[in-house]
């Protein structure tokens, strides 16, 4: 029996239908009850504009600067990306407001109940490492800043090569973004609301005082693009607007996560089109200008709004810094890097691992691997890990968006999405529709990954030397293959997971 739906298209699980197998449950997975599900319009565009005011989305222009843009093909290259990947961000964070579901339980449907364990903890290794490269670029922040506040800190005795105090600052803000995390979604909810705002206002401050210090802009925005618009410029302009792409294409899969709390569609669509790209586009103008600035205070272009921070030296000043980029950083951090692979993990193990546990585990792993090391050189950070990361998430969204909006039309059985033996069984848990199509997009996707001599990991002439060309244009490669191949692969198949309406 189909689960029942609210007036408003809402579904949920009927008492008799509530799902009691260790294996694939627990509370954190469950479906939201209507009644809980009441983010609006404001709370989801405060969840990107907090995640989009960030230091290393602040720091995406200036990459793509140190490519050979101008600040024009920059902005350009990162407002194309994000209302590229605003598509799939609302066409996956549909299934949440209907049906409360988080993106593992989603991916249930098209890779089977254990199979659903593939793409999840991909996404959660992904998130691991971002949760790392954040936590290290704010710690790295607050201790510049009390450095400047203290004196002596940068020359405390050394740890691994590092000052013993930077690696506290490191700590302390590991703790913090984990406390918050711990208290649940309706804390991150709170947090959102006002940290959005407040860093907003914070990067407006920081523009005006460099302004008023500047007597005006103009030195980097008169600076010509080193790739000019002809054929030395679109080379760089596809791989780099892949990469910009993928820098939120973590969230295109797990946008559930959060709108499984939504009001309604509605909200989710006005709030993430209202908070995605305006927000991103903004901060990279930000950026320009308040870089822009610099370059006419201090003679060089301090695209580091923490090292640009840290040149006054008025207390309140470098305070209200500390506290902007606290806030910044652990907005995004949480919610970006911490919900997901929570939730992921949780699946796995849905009776040994709940959310909070799942938070922890992620806490550790994400500093045990140490993947602050990609963003070394813009070459590293863009083409290599943004590059493949696109390529494998944009495969895992294909097949997410071919079966719930192309086989289903948006229809599930919200029981069997927990019940073993149930429509969505498949082979013992596998969809080997869903395998194939992730295998073959991946490969086509990042198998031609190359790098320039001594820039990357990559052979020169790529991974797979005939896919090379496919190798810029990641993300797309990687969605349309896995989407195209699922779709024939389900209408092919005599036994296709089609659920009745």
């Amino acid at each position: 029996m189909p689960a029942p739906a609210a007036p408003s298209g809402r579904v949920e699980l009927a008492p008799g239908q509530l799902p009691d197998d260790p294996r694939f449950t627990n509370d954190d997975l469950l479906p939201v009850p209507v009644e809980r599900r009441t983010w609006t319009t404001y709370n989801f565009a405060a969840l990107w504009i907090g995640m989009a005011h960030n230091i290393p989305s602040w720091l995406l222009a200036s990459g793509l600067v140190a490519l050979g843009m101008d600040w024009k093909q920059a902005v350009f290259t990162i407002a194309l990306a994000n209302v590229i990947v605003l598509a799939p961000m609302l066409l996956t964070g549909h299934a949440g407001p209907k049906y409360g579901i988080p993106f593992p339980v989603l991916a249930r449907a098209s890779f089977g109940l254990r199979g659903a364990n593939l793409p999840a903890l991909i996404r959660a290794a992904v998130a691991c490492a971002w949760f790392g490269i954040q936590t290290w670029i704010g710690g790295v922040g607050i201790f510049t800043l009390l450095g400047k506040i203290f004196g002596g800190w940068a020359g405390a005795a050394e740890i691994g090569g590092q000052p013993w105090t930077l690696w506290l600052c490191f700590v302390l803000f590991w703790a913090l973004e984990l406390a918050i995390i711990y208290r649940g979604m309706d804390t991150l909810r709170r947090f959102e609301n006002w940290a959005a705002p407040f860093v907003l206002v914070g990067a407006v401050v920081l523009l005006i005082w460099v302004a008023v210090k500047a007597g005006g802009f103009g030195p980097l925005l008169d600076q010509p693009s080193a790739l000019g618009w002809g054929a030395d410029f679109w080379p760089v302009f596809f791989p780099s607007l892949m990469g910009m792409i993928a820098f939120w294409s973590t969230l295109s899969l797990n946008i559930p996560d959060f709108t499984r709390f939504g009001a309604g569609q509605r909200a989710q669509i006005w709030g993430q089109s209202l908070g995605l790209p305006t927000t991103m586009t903004f901060f990279a103008l930000l950026s320009v200008f308040v870089t822009s600035g610099s370059q006419a205070v201090y003679g060089v272009a301090l695209w580091d709004p923490v090292q640009l921070v840290a040149r006054t030296d008025n207390v309140f000043g470098l305070v209200f810094g500390l506290v902007t980029v606290l806030i910044a950083t652990v907005s995004v951090n949480i919610a970006a890097n911490v919900v997901s692979p929570a939730y992921d993990l949780a699946n796995l193990a849905p009776k040994l691992i709940s959310f909070r546990t799942g938070a922890l585990i992620t806490g550790v792993i994400g500093v045990v691997i140490m993947p602050w090391k990609l963003t070394e050189t813009p070459e590293l950070y863009i083409f290599t890990w943004l590059g493949l990361v696109g390529g494998l998430l944009g495969t895992v969204a294909g097949i997410l968006i071919a079966d719930y909006w192309i086989v289903r039309r948006t229809v599930l059985d919200l029981p069997d999405l927990y019940r073993p033996g149930g429509r969505y069984w498949y082979r013992s848990g596998w969809n080997w529709r869903a395998v194939v199509a992730f295998a073959v997009g991946g490969v086509l996707a990042v198998g031609g990954s190359h790098s320039a001599p001594g820039k990357g990991p990559f052979p020169a002439d790529g991974l797979i030397p005939f896919l090379k060309p496919l190798a810029d244009y990641g993300w797309a490669v990687g969605l349309a293959s896995s989407l195209l191949l699922y779709v024939a692969l389900t209408r092919r198949s005599t036994t296709r997971p089609v659920t009745p309406v």
